[in-house]
Parts: C-alpha cells; structure tokens; sequence
C-alpha cells in the first residue's frame, strides 16, 4: 500500500468521539502542621500501655490459678469426707439397730482424725447422739447435707456456713441403713480455716511472682521502646536536615531489621533527592544555553537583515533560513517543555480513536526523509508486508512519538549515515523499530537513558526530556519502548503497542 493510499484510508477511518480525560485535580493544601509533643511523651505512653496489659493478665492469671487451687483444695476435703463417712455408715449396717451405737461410740472415740476433722453421730430425727470434738449430745443440726441424706438415703456434701454455728465448713452426711429403715447419720465435718488461710499464702506467693513478672516487662518493654524510639528519633532529625536542606545526607545502618529497612529508604530517598536537586540545576542550565543558542543566532541574523547588512540575496536566504530553522528548534523545545509539565502535573491527556498506525509511522518517515538527505542521512524504511488492523490511540501523540525518536536518532547516531525503520506484528502487538548506525549507548547508561532530563556523555543538544515524553506517551497506550545497542553497532528502539481486542 503506498502512501496516498494510506493516507485516503487513514482519512475514511471511523472517529469515535474524544475520550479526554477531566481535568487535573487541585493539589489538597496541606494540613497544619500539628503542635509538637515534649520528648518522651510517646515513651511514657507506649510503657503505660505496656504494663496496663501487662497487669490486666497477671491479675487474670493470678485469679485464675487461685480460683483453681481453691476448687481443687475444696473438691478434694469433700471426696476424703465423702469416703470416710460412707466408709463408716457401711460399717455400722453389720450391726443391729441398738448395738451399732456403741460401736459408733467406740469408733469416734478411736477416730485417728478428730484434731482436724470432727465425727458426729445422728439420729434418724437428725439430733446429735455423740460428737468426736465435744460433747453436744442432744442438739439438733439442721445443716442441708443431714436433711438430703435422711430423705434421699445417699452421701450428700454440703460446702459453705454452717446453719448453727456460723463457721465455713465442708461437711459429708452418710445415712446408717437397717432393714430398709435410715436408723442414724454419719458426719464428717472440717473447717474451711486451713483451707483459706493457705489460699491467703497462695494468693500472696502468686501476687509476688506476678509482681516480679510487672517488673520484669516494664524492664523489657522500656529497652524494647528504646530500641524503637531511639533509631526513630535518628530518623526524625535527619528527616528535618533534608526537609531544611541538607539534601544527600546519610544515617549509620545499625541494624537489619524493619528499622534499618526504613534507614535505608530514607537514605536512598535523600541520595534521590540529592540527585534530583543537582539535576534540576543542570536541567536550568542545559535549557538556558540551549535555549540562548537559537536565540543568539535568530537575533543576529535578524539584526543583520533588518539593519540591511546582506544585501545579496543568496546571503539574505541563507539568514532567512537559519531564522527558520532555530525558531522551529525553539518550536521544538518550548512543545517538549509543555508536554513534561502536562506530564509533572497530571495534565496529560489522550484524544483515543481507531487509526492506521502504518500510515502514522509513514507519515513521519515521509517528513523526515528529505531533511535526512540534505544532511546527506539516509533513511530506510521497509514497508510491512502484511496488513496490519486498526489500533485505539492518539494520532497525534503516537506520531510526535515516531518524529522525536527519529530526531533522536539523527541526534546521537547521524554519524553512521543510516536509519532504518521497520515495522511488523508480533502476537497481539504492533512492533515498529527504529535503528541507527552511530555510535550507540555506553552500556552503563542504557538503564537512565529514558531518564528526564539525562543526557549522559552525549555531547548533542537537547533538553533530556523527549525519550522520557515519548515513554510517557507509549505508556499510556499500554505499550513499551525499550532501546538497546543493536549487534553491529548503533542503538535500536524498540516500540510495542497493543492490537485491539476486537480487531485481532
């Protein structure tokens, strides 16, 4: 397909309305800066904190185990009553009614036990018969342990006051069976005075270890918020010499943790800094010569013609057309300026439509060819063989793409006398190629050469920002430019750009 039929078909395309996209936002005012604490206010906090929980468990772990051991000092009096009792009414069924009671006389007054645990023997009406402790024959008890073993005829426990002497006790009643009749009670009753006289030690003992415990976290905790705090306090300060300046300063890296991940981050972001500031500097430099050159020349020869100094009219065109010439470099320039501070400040923005990408590209060979060869550069272009389908973009920013790579080209690899560019599909991408024969890229350079404002070694003019424009533009069609040294000398540029879906 030759060119005016390209541009006849480009001209017939479909133009879906412009998608732009709304307009930038208005960068948020910072909030105020917030009144700044007295040192160590976070330090008290974070240690308070600390020990608050601390104590919350400590108090929980010591109720908790006091609580247990009561249950099982508790549980356990009132299984050995419980046996004793049931031991002992067992016994006495061997016996008739009437001679069991001597035999419960001659058992508690043998009781090996009585100094800490008290027998009573009860009538079937619950009055006590004879007590291991002291002598209230006659009295009648009313505790609730007697009562459910009278009427349910089993060992019943009872743990709590006493209902007539007021004492906490544990208690075990048993009944005495004879020929299916309940004839009397058996019942083992101890104090709770041991019981909770050894929880006041427990609980003391367990207080204790939980205070030391207190101690110890408070001591943990405080080195821990030191060993945090301090290295932040390092950050901080160091943060505040380069907000005030102090661009590239660097922290020691004391450890490999997560604190001196964040060294390290901070140190490459004022390293970064560093870099960007002398940067910038050298781009305010390189813009102003570059930009007083065209100037210089536009002004002198403007000056000469105007005063009437040349008056041959082959001098007069030559002026005439270096005139031209340097204002279409500022042109260049000034566009290339606009198009960074779009991208700096959000501002960029595509007009996407379905277009020929071949006729695009052409287009821009078509533009460059005559002026490559009064330089005496020639330019090859290899015509793809296959159809290639329509693809969504800008027009105008895929060709001003093509048109700087290409200037680029005749910039830094004009010496080699040759361009080629090519185009073709690979899968689901339009690939299109770019190669000169100078003198390529220092391997060293290659990763920053899409860099703003990087010029590395290359003495030619330029204000470093148009590969990175053209890799900005690429990028938001969801394509890729890489450049690479070609084998045989010279660079290559590699563009890539997505096929529509539904055109595949």
């Amino acid at each position: 397909m030759d060119q005016e039929s390209r541009r006849k078909r480009r001209k017939l395309l479909p133009m879906s309305p412009k998608q732009r996209e709304g307009p930038a936002e208005e960068p948020k005012p910072e909030p105020p800066a917030q009144k700044r604490q007295p040192r160590g206010r976070l330090r008290r906090r974070w240690l308070l904190n600390t020990l608050a929980v601390t104590l919350v468990v400590v108090a929980i772990a010591v109720s908790a185990f006091s609580l247990a051991m009561y249950s099982y000092y508790t549980s356990t009096i009132q299984a050995t009553l419980e046996s004793k009792a049931q031991t002992a009414a067992g016994m006495f069924r061997n016996y008739t009614e009437t001679a069991y009671l001597s035999t419960a006389r001659q058992f508690v007054s043998q009781f090996e036990e009585k100094t800490i645990i008290e027998v009573q023997i009860l009538n079937a009406g619950g009055r006590v018969l004879m007590s291991s402790m002291m002598d209230i024959s006659g009295a009648s008890t009313h505790s609730p342990d007697v009562v459910a073993a009278i009427n349910e005829r089993a060992v019943r426990p009872h743990i709590g006051k006493d209902p007539d002497t007021g004492d906490n006790v544990i208690s075990a009643s048993a009944p005495v069976v004879y020929n299916n009749t309940v004839v009397g009670v058996v019942r083992m009753v101890t104090s709770l005075r041991q019981v909770h006289a050894q929880m006041v030690r427990i609980v003391a003992v367990t207080s204790a270890i939980g205070l030391i415990i207190l101690v110890v976290m408070g001591l943990c905790a405080s080195y821990f918020i030191r060993s945090v705090l301090d290295p932040v306090i390092r950050v901080t300060e160091t943060a505040k010499r380069i907000a005030a300046g102090s661009y590239g300063v660097q922290m020691e890296k004391k450890s490999d943790d997560e604190m001196g991940e964040l060294v390290d981050s901070i140190n490459d972001m004022s390293m970064k800094i560093d870099q960007a500031e002398r940067t910038q500097s050298e781009f305010i430099s390189s813009v102003s010569h570059e930009l007083r050159t065209p100037l210089t020349a536009i002004n002198g020869w403007a000056e000469t013609l105007y005063n009437g100094e040349v008056r041959d009219a082959s001098d007069v065109k030559k002026g005439m057309g270096i005139i031209v010439s340097e204002s279409q470099r500022l042109t260049r320039m000034v566009e290339e300026l606009l198009e960074f501070s779009r991208m700096e400040t959000g501002r960029f923005n595509l007009s996407v439509e379905p277009i020929d990408i071949l006729a695009e590209l052409e287009d821009a060979v078509y533009t460059y060819r005559e002026f490559f060869r009064r330089k005496g550069l020639e330019l090859d272009y290899t015509e793809c063989e296959e159809e290639l389908p329509i693809i969504s973009g800008d027009p105008e920013r895929l060709r001003q793409v093509f048109c700087n790579v290409l200037d680029n080209a005749d910039k830094h690899g004009g010496s080699g006398g040759r361009i080629e560019v090519s185009a073709g599909r690979d899968g689901d991408d339009v690939v299109i190629r770019i190669r000169d024969y100078g003198p390529g890229v220092p391997e060293e350079e290659l990763p920053f050469i899409k860099y703003k404002f990087y010029k590395g070694s290359s003495k030619a003019r330029g204000s470093g920002i148009g590969l990175a424009v053209c890799d900005e533009i690429v990028n938001s069609h969801n394509g890729s430019m890489d450049i690479d040294n070609a084998s045989g000398g010279g660079c290559v540029v590699t563009i890539r750009l997505p096929i529509r879906a539904e055109s595949v």
